[in-house]
C-alpha cells in the first residue's frame, strides 16, 4: 500500500513538473509562430532575417505570466526545450588553439633549429592522436632530435623538464579558458539568441553554436579576430554633465513638438502641459544617479544606442569623449533586471589608450580576507608605464576594455610602482574569474582557427522540424494501435504508460537543458518502439501464468516478479551503450545518447510502476476484474510455432557467412562505402536547383573542376543534391573555403548553361547548407568511432559474462554482435552496388551502437530464460539443445513483437524522416532485422556449442593429476 502511494506521488509530481517545464516550450513556439507570421510575405515566403530581428526585439520583453511571475522571452527561451541547428538553422563552428605559437612565446621566440623541429614533430603527432599531452610529445621529440640538448637553456625561467612540461600544459589549459571567455564576450554582443559555447572533452577544442545565424563571413570575422584589450581613462562627471544635459534638452524639445502635433488646437495651456513630459526618454529610462552614472535596463539599450547614433545628438556631445557600454550586471530586485552602464571614455589626441593588454603577463582571481579580488602582473615595460599612469590617476577611474566593451572601471587608490596591481570591488567568485580571464586575454599569443564548420539554412531546418513531428506522430499512432489490437485492455494500460513516458522524457529534456537534434528525434521515435518492450515481457509472462490457470491477481504479481531480471539485464546493457556514446561522441551523437539514456530510465518507470499502479486500481475498483491480455486465440499465435533452431544452426551460420561475404564483394566492387565528411574530411554542400538534376551528369561536370574526387547524390528530391568534395581538405584556411565555394558556384553555373538555362546565375540554384571538417577532426571522429564500438563490445562482454557467471554467455553474445555489425555494413555495400548510396557519417556510429544495444537486449532475454530453465533442472554445466529450443520458443512472441513495434517506428523514420536521417534509419532497419535474427539463430545456438566445449575442456582439466 505504501509503495503504491509513493509511485502515485512520484507520478503526479513528475507529471506536473514536466508540464511546467514544457509550458515554456509552448510559449516559445507561440512567439516563433508570431515571428514567422510577421516575416511572411503575400506569396507565403519567410524572410528569415526579418524573423530573427523580431525575435531579438522580443528578447527582453515579458511574454509569459505564470501564477503571477513574469518571464521575458530570454527567460522563456532559457527554460524551453532547445532545438539543434539541424532543426532551426544556424551555424556550428569548432575551433582549435594551436599550441605551437604558445610554446614559442614561452621560449621567448628562441631561434634554435632543434626546438623548431621538435615543435613541428609534436604538432604532427597532435593531429594524429591524443594519447599524450602536447608538452610530453614536444619534450620526447626534442630528446630524439637533440639527445645532449638541455631545454632549460631555451626556457630560461624554468629549471627542468618536469617543470617545463607542467608549465606548457598549464599555459595551454589557461589559454583555452581565456579563449572561451573572449568568444563568449563577443557572442554576447553579436545578436544571436541562445548562443552555446562549450569546451569539448578529450580534444580540448571549443564548439560554438549560433541558432538563426547563417552569415559565415561575419561569424568567421567575429571569432577569429584578434582580441583588443585596452586601459582607458574614465571622464569625470564635470567633464560631460553639461553635454548630457544639452542632449536631454534637445530630445525633450523634440518629444514635446511631436506630442503637440497630436493635440487638438486651442486647448488651454494647463491642459497642454499635462500631456508634456518633463524629462526626455534618454533620462526617463535611466536608472538612479543620472547623469553622474548613466545606466539602463538591458532591454532599453538598443533604443538608447539608436538615439546616440543620431547625427544631431553626436554633434551635441564632446569630441574627446567616446561612449562605451559595459557588461550587463544583474541586480537583485523584484524583476531581477540586468543593468548596463554607459561609460564616458576620454580619448587622447593621439587616440592611444593608457596601456595595452599585451603588457600583462599574468592575472588570477584570489580571495583576500574572504573577498574575491583580481591580481594583475605586468612585464618590466608595462610596470614602468603603469607606474606613471597610476601616479597621474589617483582617485580617478580607469576602464578595462575588451573589444570596446567595458568590463570594469576600478578607482586608482595609489601609485603602483612594481607592476603588480590588485583590483577589488563588489565581485562574485565567478565575476573575479571572468575579469582575470579578460586581463589575461590581452597576452593571448595563439590565435584560434576553425577546424569544423556547419551552416544549416533555416528553410532546411524548418523542413526537418516538420518531418520529425510527422514521423513521431505516425510512429506513436502505429504502436498505440498495435498494442490495443494485440493485448486488448492490457494494451490500453500499456499505451497510457507510454504516453506518460513521452511526457516525462520531454519534461526531463527541457529541465536538463538538453538540445533536441534530428538524431535526437530519431532517438525519441526509436524509444517509442522499444519502450513497450518491458510491458511485452511482463504481459507474456502473465499470459503464461493465466494459461496454467493461475488467478488473475496472482498471475499479474508473478508476471512482474519473473520478468524483473530480464528487464533489468536487457536495459542495463542498452544503457551502457548510451553512456559510451555520450562519453566518446560529439554534438548530435551526444544528443542522441542523452535521449536514449533518458528514454531507458523513463520507460522502465512507466512500464513497470505506472502499469502496475493501473492494474492495482482496476482490481481494487472491480470485485471481479475482467482485464484481458489478448483477443481470441492471438496469444497462441507463436506458441504453435515449433522450430528446432539447434538442428538447423549450421545452415544459419552458412547463410550469415554468405551474406557477409557478398557484402565484402560489393565493398570491393564499389571501392568502399559512401563515407561522409565527418569521417573523410572535406566540404559538403546541399544545393537546391530550380529543376530536376541528374546526379551522374552533375558529378561528371564537377569532376572537371575539382582536382580531387567529388561525390554527388540525391538529397530527398531530384532537384536537391548533396555535393561532397575532398578538394583542399587539408587546407582549413578561410581562403581555401572561398576557393572551393567559388569553384563549386562556377561549375554549377556552367552546368546550368549547358542545360540551356539562361541566364546562368545564382537564380538557378541555391546553397541551402554547407559543412567543413578538417582532416584532423575527421581522424579524431574515426578514432572515437572505433573506441566507442570496442568499448561497447568489451563492456557488454564483461557484464554478460559476470551476470550469467559463464564466459560462454559473453563470447556467444559478442560473436552475435560482431555478426550484426558486419551484416549492417554488408547491407550498406549491397545497397550502394544497387544504386542506393547511404552516407556513412558520425550519426551512422550512433546507429551502429544502438544496434549493438538493441541486439544484446534481445539476446539477454533469451539467455535469461535459458538460465532459468537450467536452474529448474538442476543442471549447471551442460546446456542441452532442448533447453535452448524451449527458451527460444517461449520468448519468441516477445522477441517478434518488440522487433515489430521497433521496425514500425524505424520504417516511419526511413520513409518520412527526411534525407538527413535516411542512412541512419536504413542502418537501424538492417540492425533490428539482423539483431532479432542473431539473437534467435546465432547467439542462442552458439551457446550450445561454446558451453558444451567449455564444459568438456573443464572436465578434462579436472581429471589431469
Amino acid at each position: 500500500m505504501r509503495a503504491k502511494k509513493i509511485v502515485l506521488f512520484v507520478t503526479v509530481v513528475t507529471s506536473f513538473l514536466s508540464l511546467y517545464y514544457l509550458s515554456f516550450t509552448f510559449i516559445d513556439y507561440r512567439i516563433q509562430r508570431q515571428a514567422e507570421q510577421k516575416a511572411t510575405d503575400q506569396e507565403g515566403r519567410i524572410d528569415f532575417e526579418q524573423r530573427q530581428a523580431y525575435l531579438m526585439e522580443m528578447w527582453k520583453k515579458p511574454v509569459y505570466n505564470l501564477l503571477g511571475s513574469h518571464y521575458t522571452y530570454e527567460e522563456v527561451k532559457d527554460r524551453s526545450l532547445k532545438l539543434g541547428l539541424d532543426l532551426q538553422g544556424g551555424t556550428r563552428v569548432v575551433m582549435e588553439l594551436s599550441p605551437v605559437e604558445l610554446v614559442k612565446a614561452l621560449a621567448g621566440d628562441n631561434a634554435d633549429a632543434a626546438f623548431f623541429k621538435a615543435l613541428q614533430s609534436a604538432d604532427k603527432e597532435r593531429m594524429n592522436k591524443h594519447t599524450a599531452s602536447f608538452a610530453k610529445r614536444f619534450i620526447e621529440a626534442y630528446k630524439k632530435i637533440e639527445p645532449e640538448g638541455d631545454l632549460s637553456d631555451i626556457f630560461t625561467s624554468l629549471s627542468n623538464e618536469k617543470e617545463i612540461e607542467k608549465t606548457i600544459d598549464k599555459e595551454i589549459s589557461l589559454a583555452l579558458d581565456r579563449s572561451l571567455t573572449i568568444v563568449r564576450t563577443r557572442l554576447d554582443r553579436f545578436g544571436a539568441s541562445q548562443p552555446t559555447v562549450q569546451r569539448l572533452p578529450i580534444t580540448g577544442r571549443i564548439q560554438i553554436e549560433l541558432p538563426g545565424i547563417t552569415d559565415a563571413q561575419r561569424v568567421r570575422k567575429l571569432l577569429q579576430g584578434i582580441a583588443q584589450l585596452h586601459f582607458w581613462e574614465v571622464a569625470e562627471p564635470d567633464e560631460y554633465i553639461a553635454y548630457v544635459e544639452s542632449v536631454n534638452k534637445f530630445l525633450l524639445a523634440e518629444e514635446k513638438a511631436a506630442i503637440l502635433k497630436t493635440l487638438p488646437q486651442g486647448i488651454p495651456e494647463e491642459e497642454k502641459n499635462k500631456h508634456m513630459p518633463t524629462q526626455s526618454l534618454f533620462q526617463r529610462c535611466a536608472r538612479a544617479h543620472f547623469p553622474y552614472t548613466i545606466s539602463y535596463a538591458a532591454q532599453e539599450v538598443d533604443h538608447i544606442k539608436s538615439l546616440l547614433a543620431r547625427a544631431e545628438v553626436r554633434a551635441l556631445l564632446p569630441a574627446h569623449i567616446t561612449w562605451m557600454w559595459g557588461k550587463a550586471i544583474q541586480i537583485q530586485n523584484d524583476r531581477k533586471e540586468e543593468i548596463v552602464t554607459l561609460y564616458p571614455i576620454k580619448r587622447t589626441p593621439a587616440q592611444k589608450p593608457l596601456l595595452e593588454g599585451d603588457l600583462i603577463t599574468r592575472a588570477e582571481s584570489l580571495l583576500d580576507n574572504g573577498r574575491p579580488v583580481v591580481t594583475m602582473h605586468m612585464n618590466s615595460r608595462g610596470a614602468h608605464i603603469w607606474k606613471e599612469v597610476t601616479a597621474n590617476q589617483v582617485g580617478k577611474r580607469i576602464a578595462i576594455v575588451l573589444d570596446d566593451q567595458v568590463y570594469s572601471a576600478p578607482v586608482v587608490q595609489q601609485e603602483i610602482p612594481n607592476g603588480v596591481s590588485q583590483i577589488s570591488g563588489d565581485f562574485s567568485l565567478e565575476d573575479a574569474k571572468d575579469l582575470a580571464n579578460i586581463l589575461q586575454a590581452g597576452s593571448l599569443p595563439a590565435p584560434l582557427k576553425i577546424v569544423e564548420e556547419v551552416i544549416m539554412g533555416p528553410t532546411l531546418g524548418k523542413i526537418a522540424q516538420n518531418q520529425g513531428l510527422v514521423t513521431t506522430a505516425i510512429g506513436l499512432a502505429l504502436v498505440l494501435l498495435f498494442m490495443m489490437v494485440y493485448y486488448a485492455k492490457a494494451g490500453m494500460i500499456a499505451n497510457m504508460a507510454l504516453l506518460f513516458n513521452l511526457l516525462f522524457m520531454a519534461g526531463m529534456l527541457a529541465q536538463l537543458e538538453a538540445t533536441l537534434t534530428l538524431p535526437g528525434i530519431a532517438g525519441l521515435v526509436l524509444t517509442i518502439g522499444m519502450s513497450i518492450d518491458a510491458n511485452v515481457l511482463i504481459f507474456e509472462r502473465i499470459r503464461e501464468e493465466l494459461a496454467d490457470k493461475v488467478p488473475l491477481k496472482e498471475a499479474i504479481r508473478r508476471g512482474y516478479a519473473k520478468s524483473a531480471s530480464s528487464i533489468i539485464d536487457s536495459n542495463i546493457t542498452t544503457f551502457l551503450v548510451g553512456v559510451i556514446l555520450y562519453c566518446l561522441g560529439q554534438g548530435q551523437v551526444r544528443g542522441f545518447a542523452i535521449i536514449l539514456m533518458i528514454g531507458i530510465v523513463s520507460s522502465l518507470f512507466s512500464s513497470i510502476f505506472i502499469t502496475q499502479l493501473f492494474f492495482s486500481f482496476y482490481m481494487e475498483r472491480y470485485p471481479a476484474p475482467s482485464i484481458t491480455f489478448a483477443y481470441g486465440n492471438v496469444a497462441m499465435l507463436f506458441k504453435r510455432m515449433k522450430i528446432n533452431f539447434i538442428a538447423i544452426r549450421y545452415r544459419l551460420y552458412i547463410f550469415s557467412l554468405l551474406f557477409i561475404t557478398l557484402g565484402g564483394f560489393c565493398f570491393y566492387y564499389c571501392k568502399g562505402l559512401a563515407v561522409g565528411v565527418d569521417f573523410a574530411g572535406g566540404r559538403a554542400y546541399v544545393v537546391r536547383f530550380d529543376s530536376a538534376v541528374e546526379a551522374s551528369s552533375l558529378r561528371d561536370r564537377l569532376a572537371t573542376e575539382f582536382a580531387k574526387g567529388v561525390e554527388v547524390r540525391t538529397y530527398g528530391a531530384n532537384h536537391v543534391m548533396q555535393i561532397t568534395t575532398s578538394y583542399l581538405s587539408h587546407d582549413d584556411s578561410l581562403a581555401a573555403d572561398e576557393t572551393v565555394k567559388d569553384k563549386l558556384e562556377t561549375a554549377l553555373q556552367q552546368y546550368a548553361k549547358e542545360k540551356g538555362e539562361e541566364p546562368a546565375s545564382h537564380a538557378n540554384f541555391c546553397i541551402v547548407s554547407s559543412s567543413k571538417v578538417t582532416a584532423t577532426v575527421a581522424q579524431d571522429i574515426q578514432k572515437s568511432a572505433k573506441k566507442a564500438i570496442i568499448f561497447a563490445l568489451f563492456a557488454i562482454f564483461i557484464y554478460t559474462a559476470l551476470r550469467f557467471r559463464k564466459w560462454s554467455y559473453g563470447v556467444a553474445a559478442i560473436v552475435a554482435l560482431i555478426h550484426d555489425a558486419l551484416a549492417v555494413v554488408a547491407g550498406f555495400c549491397m545497397a550502394r552496388a544497387l544504386g542506393f548510396s547511404y552516407e556513412v557519417n558520425e550519426v551512422f556510429l550512433a546507429a551502429m551502437l544502438t544496434i549493438i544495444g538493441y541486439s544484446i537486449n534481445d539476446t539477454v532475454v533469451i539467455f535469461d530464460r535459458i538460465r532459468e530453465k537450467i536452474k529448474s533442472k538442476g543442471n549447471t554445466t551442460i546446456v542441452e539443445a532442448s533447453i535452448i529450443n524451449q527458451a527460444i520458443g517461449e520468448t519468441l512472441s516477445r522477441t517478434v513483437i518488440t522487433s515489430f513495434t521497433t521496425l514500425l517506428t524505424v520504417a516511419m523514420l526511413f520513409f518520412f524522416g527526411g534525407e538527413a536521417l535516411r542512412g541512419f534509419s536504413f542502418a537501424l532497419l538492417l540492425g533490428v532485422l539482423f539483431g532479432t535474427y542473431s539473437s534467435i539463430c546465432m547467439a542462442a545456438p552458439l551457446l550450445t556449442d561454446l558451453s558444451n566445449k567449455f564444459s568438456k575442456a573443464s572436465a578434462l582439466a579436472s581429471k589431469q593429476p
